[in-house]
């Protein structure tokens, strides 16, 4: 069995290319690595094809501490007092339905790249997409050569839409609505970490989360679960789990980006954690602001504007008005040799998709543009929800139902989860 995301001789690849990224001189390691059998290459999907020797991996295990040894502690920012926004709680349920309107448009075609998205839709009279991903009309070639993700196909194509299927974009937002229904503002860190080992089935972890789950496992204090063996923490894990904390602090950036830090520490650092900074504090925007570009400038002030996550969000802000595939070439220019699952240029994309007329133009160009298509397409689509409100067309086939793989939560109705929402927003926790 070839499990993604865990495996030492697939986790050193990446945490190579995480350490150069911070000025780390990793050549010498690299070389015994290489010297010894090891691919430098990192996984696209998180495992390589072929297991590694017991030699091998035990190496790989021996460099992964040496790389933890060398790497710069991270210092966590300070997040700034902010004026309040106003205050409201009329836009939830539609930052709910949007949420997972965005995330089920992109999950059939999560993990292929912009240049296989095109050729579907194309060949099916699907570009651009203005609605839910069909495979009618895709030749089987086509399919062959660009295969739908296998875990959503069955359950997130337009013709087989049957309400809002499992997903962890949206498992972790029910969980952090759960976390504040049990802890309120008290909510710490130990506190999301025992709620994943109680709540979270390990298989529904990925990247960041999946080593920081196994660092807790080990024993790992979870102040240290994010820096142990991690090559993820930069990545967009952190971003996808702090909505609901703008959502119950209404206007309210700092509230909200506080209360993100708490839960993002625990699995990331650096731009993973100014990721999830900046979606709390949009989100809290979203509640209150006019527009959504407003939105996401308002969440940048949380945040150092130095940093590479505000300057890739800038980036992406500053594309509005180019023509569609004159600013995807420019987001792949710009990031293109990032990962697909990095915060950096996920955050540039979902700039550039917040800059759209309506929320159609927004979620369909956060899937176009390829990387992480249904989480872009989520946090894309609550913000956009929430300032402009969810078309019928998007909303509908959801069926006020949203499932989860949390226990005793197999299916929830949307109308539930925003009531709870505003319960907690004002003050009911």
């Amino acid at each position: 069995m070839r499990l993604t995301w865990v495996q030492p001789e697939d986790l050193l690849p990446h945490q190579l290319v995480q350490c150069r990224s911070q000025g780390v001189d990793v050549a010498d390691l690299q070389k015994r690595w290489i010297d010894a059998g090891g691919v430098a290459e990192a996984p696209v999907s998180g495992a390589s094809d072929k297991p590694a020797s017991s030699e091998l991996r035990a190496l790989a295990r021996v460099l992964l501490s040496q790389l933890d040894a060398r790497t710069p502690n991270w210092v966590e920012p300070e997040i700034p007092s902010l004026p309040h926004l106003g205050t409201s709680t009329d836009r939830i349920h539609d930052a709910w339905v949007g949420r997972a309107a965005g995330n089920l448009l992109g999950k059939p075609v999560e993990k292929i790249p912009r240049e296989g998205i095109r050729e579907i839709l194309q060949s099916s009279g699907q570009w651009p997409l203005t609605q839910y991903v069909t495979a009618v009309g895709v030749p089987e070639e086509v399919l062959r050569r660009w295969p739908w993700n296998r875990a959503s196909a069955p359950t997130s194509l337009r013709e087989v839409i049957d309400g809002m299927p499992e997903d962890d974009d949206l498992n972790y937002a029910v969980l952090a609505l759960r976390m504040l229904e049990q802890y309120g503002e008290a909510l710490t860190t130990e506190d999301v970490a025992q709620t994943w080992l109680r709540d979270l089935p390990a298989a529904r972890v990925f990247t960041a989360e999946r080593v920081a789950y196994r660092n807790l496992l080990d024993g790992v204090d979870p102040s240290r679960a994010a820096v142990v063996g991690n090559p993820f923490r930069e990545w967009i894990g952190a971003q996808i789990r702090t909505d609901v904390y703008g959502w119950t602090h209404p206007g309210d950036r700092t509230a909200a980006a506080r209360l993100a830090l708490v839960d993002a520490r625990l699995s990331h650092t650096g731009a993973g954690v100014d990721g999830a900074l900046w979606v709390a504090a949009m989100s809290a925007a979203a509640m209150v602001v006019d527009s959504p570009v407003e939105a996401a400038l308002a969440g940048l002030d949380v945040i150092s504007v130095d940093g590479a996550l505000s300057r890739a969000v800038r980036f992406g802000l500053a594309l509005a008005g180019y023509p569609l595939d004159d600013a995807l070439d420019a987001l792949h220019a710009e990031y293109g040799e990032l990962h697909w699952v990095h915060a950096v240029n996920n955050s540039a994309l979902t700039g550039y998709a917040l800059t759209a007329p309506d929320f159609t133009t927004a979620i369909g160009r956060s899937v176009m543009a390829g990387w992480d298509t249904d989480s872009v397409g989520a946090t894309v689509g609550a913000v956009f929800g929430a300032v402009r409100g969810v078309p019928a067309e998007w909303s509908a086939p959801l069926k006020n139902r949203l499932a989860t793989s949390l226990p005793g939560m197999a299916r929830l109705a949307i109308d539930e989860l925003a009531n709870r929402t505003v319960e907690v927003a004002r003050g009911g926790v």
